[in-house]
Formats: C-alpha cells, sequence, structure tokens
C-alpha cells in the first residue's frame, strides 16, 4: 500500500527556488516516501507528534504522517542552517 506525497505551498516554493542539482538528489528522496513513509536515516522530531527529517546532503526535509489518510505532507525544504528555525 502506499502514500501519496503532498506539498505545502511554502515547501512548494522552497522546492522551485532550490537549484537543480539540489532538487535532482531531493526528488528521488521524496519518491521513496510513497512505499516507506519511514526509511532507515529518517528521525522523528522531538516536541512534535508525526513529524520526521529526512537529510539530503545540507538540505532538509522535515514532512509529516498521516497514516489513516496514507499521506505524507512536505512541511519544510531549506537549508539545515534555516530549516529548524
Amino acid at each position: 500500500m502506499s502514500y501519496r506525497i503532498e506539498f505545502a505551498p511554502s515547501a512548494a516554493r522552497a522546492f522551485k527556488k532550490l537549484d537543480r542539482s539540489v532538487r535532482e538528489r531531493i526528488i528521488p528522496k521524496i519518491d521513496a516516501l510513497v512505499v516507506n513513509p519511514r526509511p532507515h536515516g529518517a528521525e522523528k522530531l522531538a516536541g512534535v507528534e508525526n513529524r520526521y527529517r529526512l537529510r539530503v546532503g545540507d538540505y532538509r526535509v522535515i514532512y509529516a504522517i498521516e497514516d489513516g489518510l496514507r499521506l505524507v505532507i512536505i512541511a519544510v525544504i531549506a537549508h539545515r542552517r534555516e530549516s529548524y528555525r
């Protein structure tokens, strides 16, 4: 059973602003969340329910998982120095 991927509007805008090389590295990681939303290397964020962090080089993809709806919501895509603010 697979999950759907949705982007928060701010994450979609940030994704479009990234360099092509960075986008090409992030796309396969996000696509893999369809099959396994909790892959090896993804960490649950402390203090927030259902939020996870995926590292892609110096960038972070922060997302929420809605198991009942089989949905992964990409909330933030940012450089590591900006992603947790």
